[in-house]
């Protein structure tokens, strides 16, 4: 499996977050604390939001983010006010820079650990549902990647959550019909450089592990003496596969099958339900 972090708010340079923290991302590459593995050296992403620009950009390598420098040289010159890290632990399908996450598609990010149970059985009939203008822009291999390209077919830049949910009941759909059980195992990050949406879900109802951060003004209350707290403004927003630090109420588990919603204003926590795709 992987790791990864979504981060929206006051603009910071990616190495507040990426390596200052006590279990920032890069020690989770080493010493996951709650990822089926301990290490995810498998490849590494990063994807952030410029201010002056619509779409991200992306920064991909296959090999670990302990010991990569253009990580360190971008993480500790780049200020972004929406970022997404990932460091990868792949379930099987090639160490490859096309397969390492974020995957984009105009100003869209998407992030993912988990799996689909069996993928090997069902790929192909889940590739021949992506919208065929859109299957050519499919350059990996991993059903990561796929998972994303049947959200976007199925309405994802007009309606995330539905076509999320809607690419989930397609998969299990799928599943059920080869006798696979449990296909879905998922927690993933979405985001348009406004709004940031994070689900958790699995098939059998025991999900990989995230979290998001607690209201920054609530964790001013606790902790005056946090000197990152007083940097940046109460919207300000982390989810992560597992907790960067022990600073006591700083961490909050996202409930099993549900999805977040951060955006400016008020932020949001709903269920999650696989929907089947309309005919």
């Amino acid at each position: 499996m992987c790791r990864w972090i979504a981060y929206s708010g006051t603009p910071v340079l990616l190495s507040r977050v990426l390596f200052e923290p006590r279990h920032n991302l890069i020690d989770q590459s080493l010493h996951s604390r709650m990822g089926v593995e301990t290490t995810n050296g498998d490849g590494f992403g990063i994807g952030w939001y410029a201010q002056e620009l619509t779409t991200p950009a992306v920064l991909r390598d296959v090999g670990p983010a302990w010991n990569n420098r253009n990580l360190q040289e971008v993480a500790h010159h780049v200020r972004s006010g929406q970022f997404f890290a990932h460091i990868r632990a792949t379930t099987g399908t090639a160490v490859q820079q096309t397969n390492c996450h974020p995957f984009r598609r105009d100003r869209w990010l998407w992030m993912h650990n988990g799996m689909i149970n069996e993928f090997h059985q069902l790929r192909r009939d889940l590739a021949l549902a992506v919208d065929p203008a859109l299957y050519p822009e499919m350059e990996g291999s991993t059903d990561s990647e796929l998972m994303f390209y049947l959200s976007l077919t199925f309405g994802l830049t007009e309606d995330p959550p539905g076509a999320v949910a809607r690419m989930v009941g397609l998969v299990e759909e799928t599943a059920r019909r080869h006798g696979v059980p449990h296909p879905v195992q998922m927690t993933v990050a979405l985001a348009d450089g406004d709004r940031l949406w994070a689900f958790r879900y699995s098939s059998e109802g025991s999900s990989r592990s995230l979290f998001y951060s607690t209201r920054v003004d609530s964790l001013r209350a606790l902790h005056p003496d946090a000197e990152f707290l007083q940097e940046v403004g109460e919207e300000t927003r982390l989810v992560v596969s597992e907790p960067l630090g022990d600073l006591p109420g700083a961490w909050n588990e996202v409930p099993e099958s549900s999805y977040g919603l951060v955006q400016p204003g008020q932020d949001m926590l709903h269920p999650f339900q696989p929907q089947l795709p309309h005919p």
